[in-house]
């Protein structure tokens, strides 16, 4: 049997395992010298916000891949609360978008010039990866340079603008992973711990901001306001360095039950107080008539940020994390909140790629530690199901919301 024969069989073959539609073998389909599992789609599925609170899944022709890009599979991927601004009034003035950037999934292809990963981890099929930034400005800056430049100066999956490639964000059956991109090799990670990995850089990024105070420290008393996912996964973190004295503030009572399986030590509920004087006295008592060495806000709320400075003593400090989107004026006394109490105050937003390296010996320390973080992620969709994923998290169901590719 002659070689051309031999073919002819295998793509008999192929047809009929695809049933004859939209696959065909990957090495045909990438670029010439690329490498890739055994069979790939011709297309494939994207959730695109085409207009406010409804996506429409769309299907594209796969890309050609260049010498530098990665294709991958999508597993999973979190709704941020970025994605559900976008959807319920698009501040970014982005649509249509794929949206979607607390994604993971498997490699499936890549270009020949692919070796390695962000951290120099060896890149090879059927790794797990997950991505962080792409720094249009200054393609070289690497984990382990020592500088402040975060996400706010460069691009993002899942916040890009829609072009050519569509496949551009995480709620997708694949996405396009451009050279020049941050990947990052995850396969020693279970799915929901990779699904988790950027919200809580957020936080590991915070709390480093929070040591620069020098006032956050391993016996600290630790208020965290805000017991959503991202205050959820502060006291996490907090507790995984050792902090064991720490108070979450909230109004849900089913939330500061978490609060306390993350690691808080004891919870306030606001709702439970009248005035900012008595939720203010509530935390002292926690703290055994002390106010906190350090706090944390992270809700989106003006009025929270406005009374956090009455949970600090004199000489604490305060790290604003909360707001990702302009969410208004704060009103607070700079004389008696911040001056006559010398409060130090840091502001934190979403993380550098050494703290994205960093996140992931935070979920594996977390994990030994006995910290459900896995819990976090409470409802999953699949991809057809986007639009009820996005109203759960506006309706405030839940915690975590995940889109799992069957």
């Amino acid at each position: 049997m002659d070689s051309s024969n031999i073919e002819a069989i295998v793509k008999q073959v192929l047809k009929e395992m695809t049933g004859g539609q939209t696959e065909q073998p990957a090495q045909a389909a990438q670029s010439t010298g690329s490498t890739a599992s055994a069979v790939i789609p011709k297309t494939a599925h994207v959730a695109m916000l085409t207009s406010l609170e409804h996506f429409d899944v769309k299907e594209f022709p796969i890309p050609e891949l260049g010498d530098g890009d990665i294709l991958v599979k999508v597993e999973g991927c979190g709704v941020c609360g970025t994605d559900a601004h976008e959807f319920k009034r698009d501040p970014f003035s982005l649509i249509p978008v794929a949206l979607g950037h607390e994604g993971t999934g498997e490699i499936v292809a890549m270009g020949k010039n692919v070796k390695k990963d962000s951290a120099g981890k060896d890149l090879h099929i059927g790794d797990k990866v997950v991505t962080c930034m792409i720094f249009k400005d200054n393609p070289d800056i690497t984990m382990f340079d020592l500088n402040k430049q975060n996400v706010g100066g460069a691009d993002v999956y899942g916040l890009l603008p829609d072009d050519d490639v569509h496949f551009n964000g995480w709620f997708s059956d694949y996405i396009f992973i451009r050279e020049g991109s941050t990947v990052f090799n995850v396969s020693d990670l279970d799915l929901d711990s990779r699904i988790l990995i950027e919200p809580c850089a957020v936080l590991v990024h915070a709390v480093e901001r929070a040591k620069t105070t020098n006032i956050l420290r391993f016996n600290s008393r630790v208020v965290v306001q805000g017991c959503g996912p991202i205050g959820l996964i502060c006291i996490a973190v907090l507790r995984t360095m050792g902090i064991e004295n720490i108070v979450a503030v909230d109004g849900e009572a089913k939330r500061l039950e978490f609060a306390k399986m993350m690691g808080a030590t004891k919870t306030v509920n606001f709702k439970e107080h009248k005035g900012i004087e008595a939720l203010a006295g509530a935390v002292e008592a926690c703290f055994d008539g002390h106010l906190a060495d350090f706090a944390f806000q992270c809700t989106g709320s003006p009025v929270a940020h406005s009374n956090i400075y009455k949970f600090i003593r004199n000489g604490g400090g305060l790290c604003e994390l909360g707001f990702f989107i302009n969410g208004g004026d704060a009103t607070i006394n700079p004389h008696f909140d911040i001056c006559s109490k010398e409060i130090t105050t840091v502001g934190s937003w979403v993380y550098t790629l050494r703290d994205y390296a960093t996140t992931f010996d935070f979920l594996k320390r977390a994990k030994g530690i006995g910290l459900p973080i896995e819990k976090l992620i409470t409802h999953k969709f699949p991809l057809e199901e986007i639009n009820e994923a996005l109203k759960t998290n506006l309706k405030m169901e839940g915690l975590k919301i995940a889109i799992v590719n069957k």
